[in-house]
């Protein structure tokens, strides 16, 4: 039962990572391009991106199993995030019944923008975790001063 609610809870934080980036492309392209649309654009892509974090976090989960994210590789999580772009599109584009070209487009820009986004979170996950020193270090400043004393003794 806690590896449910732990990978809930890691699906849920992807999905608020994925929000938060979408949403901020929302209001680039908002200021810079000046796209306007009824629904405020960075709400809608946060909102997409939520979804399209949970969705990658899901297939990373059914296709990966219990290999954990800092040990798949950069094409490879790149991949789950364009396919989970793709599922991402299906609902999306199925409702608005386009053609085939704009359903392509927004096929493409969905799995472009998830893939981006799912190398990312690789390269959050393969960070250094920094550690603090511990409490009882050994002291080599003596160690180091007698270094130093000696190259200067030598006149390097």
């Amino acid at each position: 039962m806690r590896t449910w609610l732990r990978r809930a809870r890691g699906a849920i934080g992807m999905g608020f990572t994925w929000g938060v980036v979408w949403s901020a492309a929302g209001v680039f392209l908002r200021w810079v391009f000046g796209v306007d649309s009824d629904l405020p654009l960075p709400l809608l892509l946060g909102g997409l991106g939520f979804i399209a974090g949970i969705t990658f976090s899901g297939l990373l989960a059914l296709a990966e199993g219990r290999r954990r994210l800092d040990r798949i590789s950069l094409p490879r999580s790149a991949a789950w995030g364009a396919m989970a772009g793709v599922l991402l599109s299906v609902p999306f584009v199925g409702g608005a019944s386009p053609g085939w070209g704009e359903m392509l487009a927004t096929s493409a820009v969905f799995a472009v923008s998830s893939a981006i986004c799912a190398s990312g979170s690789l390269a959050l996950a393969r960070r250094p975790v920094r550690r603090g020193l511990p409490e009882h270090r050994a002291d080599t400043t003596g160690t180091a001063n007698q270094e130093r004393r000696r190259v200067r003794a030598r006149g390097d």
